[in-house]
């Protein structure tokens, strides 16, 4: 089932990370779920959402930008980067913003 994050009343921060592919598949799929475990166990860690189809978006939300840095400074997720420049990412931009207003609507009858 697809859920979409759930998050606290802003403000809060979104880290945007969006990708391009490259061609190279090996190790990827281990790597994005481990970051993403990981991220998920990060002290200020809100949530997340992703989507791919030519571009890949993932945002990932936290309480404050010293929650971001921490993560940014994490081993793992440091040595994730560097493969992802390597190997797995023709292209990438990371973006981070303060969330100010947020909204959203749910079907009641949603699984």
């Amino acid at each position: 089932m697809h859920t979409i994050a759930r998050t606290p009343e802003p403000p809060y921060y979104a880290v945007i990370f969006t990708s391009l592919r490259s061609d190279i598949e090996e190790g990827y799929g281990t790597m994005a779920g481990r970051m993403l475990e990981l991220a998920a166990g990060q002290p200020g860690f809100l949530g997340v959402d992703s989507a791919r189809e030519t571009v890949g978006i993932t945002v990932s939300y936290w309480k404050d930008l010293e929650s971001i840095q921490r993560w940014k400074n994490h081993a793992e997720h440091s040595e994730a980067r560097r493969l992802g420049r390597e190997k797995w990412y023709a292209a990438f931009t990371t973006r981070i913003c303060r969330v100010e207003r947020d909204y959203g609507f749910e079907r009641s009858d949603s699984p």
